[in-house]
């Protein structure tokens, strides 16, 4: 075994071994480990705490660290997050699940510029709660698969994978949680499938019956922006993957709509002096840009910003399950035309007649992200006033 190489036995339980030759040989016999150097055993839990047992005696009994051993173990029994690919018409999406879901399934339903990890939080409180978590990487996104032609990205593609995606995991019916873009193919599944569907919480968008109108907006807007073909990636491609994810979730945890002059792109509007956001470390960064340089930017682009105008609506929508809006007080979302209207006239009401609006002071764009704890107790508030029958 080389020196220095961890091996997790469960995630949260590893053993690093060194050796001053970075090699180790080892023979056990009736439960002794007969060691040629020092070892030094890590324990590592959650929160991150450390112990270290240094034996210098060629005989050590395995006995000696049984209590860290328990003690690592005890942690490792709490919901952990598993991956595996499905193979959905004709691609390979990335999914993952925690939870065994004695109480129903929930999908979550990523947006830019999110990823499956977006959902970490929520998934561990359901899965801890006695639900199934599930959230994939939408195609072209993260480690699912690009599709062939990019450019031919819609919303019928999702509705159709979200399908596809319960059907292969035997999922009868399930509650949908979604937030940015991931709300449309999310409403849009609740409209068409109502028997698949058990609810819908979207946080940051409302339903707007035939989409948002951007006109009275400046020609910098952001969307207007990366709707040009080529723009975004010939101003993504100035920086490396970390700068633009780290840029763009800057922008959108900001309550102001991020609006570019004539003379800058949109990745002007932010450089390294500008901090993260409290709430966002440079470990989740880190997490977000591995994804996306797997994935690049080119269909994030397509889908959702230069797709909006091949969306679908239904000419007469109502939703038969319940439907549940989150809104950051402070996400620049609500300054889109037509938003607070839709939400505050009645207007959503209309068409969902079993419909609950929620508003979180101080949120942002990502609060599912800045305010965990808080989002998780809406969501499951949201699960058990309506049980699976």
């Amino acid at each position: 075994m080389e020196g220095g190489w961890l091996r997790s036995t469960p995630p949260t339980l590893a053993f690093l071994f060194t050796h001053p030759a970075d090699t180790l040989g080892t023979k056990c016999t009736n439960g002794r480990s007969r060691l040629a150097s020092v070892i030094t055993i890590l324990i590592l839990m959650h929160p991150v705490q450390a112990c270290t047992v240094r034996c210098t005696d060629k005989s050590v009994r395995l006995c000696v660290i049984a209590q860290h051993l328990r003690t690592a173990m005890a942690t490792a029994e709490q919901p952990q997050i598993e991956h595996s690919h499905l193979a959905i018409r004709g691609l390979n999406l990335h999914v993952a699940q925690a939870g065994t879901g004695e109480l129903g399934t929930v999908l979550f339903l990523h947006g830019f510029p999110e990823i499956w990890y977006s959902w970490r939080h929520q998934m561990l409180a359901l899965a801890a709660a006695g639900y199934r978590a599930i959230a994939p990487d939408w195609r072209g996104y993260g480690l699912s698969d690009q599709p062939p032609e990019p450019e031919a990205a819609s919303y019928q593609d999702l509705q159709e994978d979200l399908l596809a995606i319960l059907d292969a995991l035997s999922v009868p019916k399930a509650f949908l949680v979604a937030k940015d873009f991931g709300a449309r193919p999310a409403y849009d599944f609740a409209l068409h499938h109502p028997d698949r569907t058990c609810g819908v919480m979207c946080l940051g968008v409302p339903f707007v019956h035939g989409g948002t109108s951007f006109a009275s907006l400046p020609e910098g807007f952001y969307v207007l922006r990366w709707q040009e073909p080529g723009r975004a990636e010939a101003d993504f491609v100035r920086y490396d993957v970390k700068r633009v994810v780290r840029t763009i979730y800057i922008l959108f945890s900001r309550s102001e709509i991020p609006i570019a002059s004539e003379d800058q792109e949109i990745m002007d509007l932010a450089d390294l002096s500008t901090p993260l956001p409290e709430w966002f470390t440079e470990e989740d960064l880190g997490v977000y840009a591995s994804l996306y340089e797997k994935s690049g930017f080119g269909y994030p682009m397509e889908m959702p910003y230069r797709s909006l105008h091949k969306r679908q609506p239904i000419e007469y929508p109502k939703f038969q399950v319940p439907v549940f809006v989150v809104m950051g007080e402070k996400d620049y979302v609500l300054k889109f035309p037509g938003i607070e209207a839709v939400l505050k006239d009645g207007v959503m009401a209309k068409f969902a007649p079993d419909l609950k609006v929620t508003y979180i002071p101080d949120g942002s764009h990502f609060v599912q992200e800045q305010f965990p704890d808080m989002v998780n107790e809406l969501l499951l508030s949201f699960l058990k006033d309506h049980p699976v029958a």
